[in-house]
């Protein structure tokens, strides 16, 4: 590992977390890793299959304002042969324990447990599966413990906060053969199942580069700074234990972050702060990246920089609020994703190819339009000048009420059926490589690379000969 590499093994105890440190540890000897033998989820090799005459068995690790609202969204998302029941939750500031706790009873006419360490709740056997959404940094471990307990596991996006800590996600999952999803609703569109086939068969020719971006603007006439993530902070909010509803258990929060004083805005704001977040790259582009990693079928990237600043929104954040960055593929296809919190006017989601460009608009569309030079083949082909494509009609999809929906019904149905998710770890983990790897060419300042063989850092281009930049020169 070299100088590339130094940036997030010093974590506090990070490395303590069993399994994750095993994983990390074996990945620094491999020059072609090892990937564990994918276990089949219908024979799991950590705890059971749920009962088909029974709800599902849930439990949220981060019962938050995010974990909070998909305790909602599931309990209305369930279909007639994808019941569930909420048992216990996990959550470190008391005031939303129990408004979780109360909104249950009130509105489920259910009696949902609370626990401050989410370990008790993965000790429960009445639980089948858990959500997880706590903030970033807690990600990986509250992941692979859960499915080394024996649950079936979604995690919020992104996936974790490194790139080491995705690589061990996934090797958590082959192991148990537990079922993962992640929270990427835009995997759910059926338009970029569709876009793998079509890119598989040929229908825009070999992949050129693509788009994607992530775009806000938070600022208004009386305040034109504003700031992305400057959620509400609750003036009493303290780490007294004799606060009452007031307190939160800020060790447990803060578990594998660097230890720091007790600090309000960190615990309500995380994500402006680098110990726990990526910023727009992993809580923004995510969303719109792992999409089109689902369409192109392409593993982690081999290059990434990176460039932008805090432009705009000047007050105590560590990440930018302009960010734009260029990841290289192994298969010569480059993406190109520029992003902001401080400008709403982003651009179209689109894939290149030398025959033909996709265009992507909304739930299951898709728009094939030839290059100049390929209108007849691409006519003789398709038998029309211009293709437009509603992958949701092709499937018999109606429009979801809306995305969360959509894609937590799938996760329930998986759950029960065994099979991949609409955005299952593979996925996930090379999208958040991608993503952590533009971090840290911003961070500092310089071009990151990653060998995808013995999945880690290093100091110098995976294929340093590579035809695409070396041509072969005449004798």
């Amino acid at each position: 590992m070299g100088t590339n590499t130094d940036f997030r093994m010093g974590r506090r105890e990070f490395l303590a977390g069993a399994a994750l440190g095993t994983a990390m540890a074996h990945m620094a000897t491999q020059t072609v890793r090892a990937i564990p033998t994918k276990v089949d989820p219908h024979e799991p090799q950590t705890g059971g299959l749920p009962d088909p005459e029974k709800p599902i068995g849930l439990g949220i690790i981060g019962a938050g304002n995010m974990g909070f609202a998909h305790m909602r969204q599931m309990w209305e998302a369930q279909g007639p042969n994808q019941s569930i029941v909420f048992r216990a939750i996990s959550e470190c500031y008391k005031r939303r324990e129990r408004q979780v706790v109360n909104w249950a009873r009130d509105a489920m006419g259910i009696s949902v447990d609370a626990y401050s360490d989410y370990q008790d709740l993965l000790a429960r056997d009445d639980i089948d599966a858990v959500i997880v959404a706590t903030p970033d940094h807690w990600h990986a471990l509250n992941t692979i413990h859960a499915l080394e307990a024996g649950k079936d596991v979604y995690c919020e996006k992104p996936l974790c906060l490194t790139a080491e800590e995705a690589v061990a996600i996934r090797d958590a999952v082959y192991r148990t053969g537990r079922v993962f999803a992640c929270g990427v609703q835009g995997c759910s569109n059926p338009a970029f199942r569709r876009a793998r086939q079509l890119i598989d068969e040929g229908a825009i020719g070999d992949l050129v580069w693509g788009q994607t971006c992530a775009a806000r603007n938070t600022g208004h006439t009386t305040d034109p700074q504003a700031g992305e993530w400057n959620y509400h902070i609750d003036p009493d909010a303290t780490d007294d234990p004799e606060a009452g509803d007031a307190y939160i258990d800020w060790q447990q929060w803060l578990g594998p972050a660097p230890d720091r004083p007790f600090s309000p805005p960190r615990f309500f704001q995380f994500r402006k702060f680098w110990d726990y977040s990526g910023g727009i790259a992993t809580d923004l582009i995510f969303h719109s990246m792992a999409p089109f990693v689902l369409a192109l079928g392409l593993p982690a990237p081999e290059r990434a920089t990176a460039s932008g600043g805090i432009y705009i929104q000047q007050d105590d954040r560590e990440v930018p609020d302009t960010f734009m960055t260029t990841l290289e593929f192994p298969q010569n296809f480059t993406m190109v994703i520029p992003s902001s919190t401080a400008n709403a006017h982003g651009i179209p989601p689109v894939i290149r190819g030398n025959r033909a460009t996709m265009h992507f608009g909304g739930w299951g569309h898709i728009r094939l339009a030839p290059e100049p030079g390929f209108q007849d083949w691409f006519e003789q082909r398709f038998g029309t000048q211009e293709l437009h494509i509603d992958a949701a009609a092709d499937e018999g999809l109606p429009p979801p009420p809306n995305p969360y929906v959509h894609h937590f019904t799938n996760w329930f149905e998986c759950i029960r059926s065994r099979k991949t998710t609409f955005c299952p770890v593979e996925v996930a983990m090379d999208t958040m490589i991608a993503m952590k790897m533009a971090v840290e060419a911003y961070r500092q300042d310089t071009v990151i690379y990653w060998d995808n063989d013995a999945q880690e850092y290093i100091d110098s281009h995976p294929r340093p000969n590579r035809r695409s930049k070396y041509p072969p020169s005449e004798a």
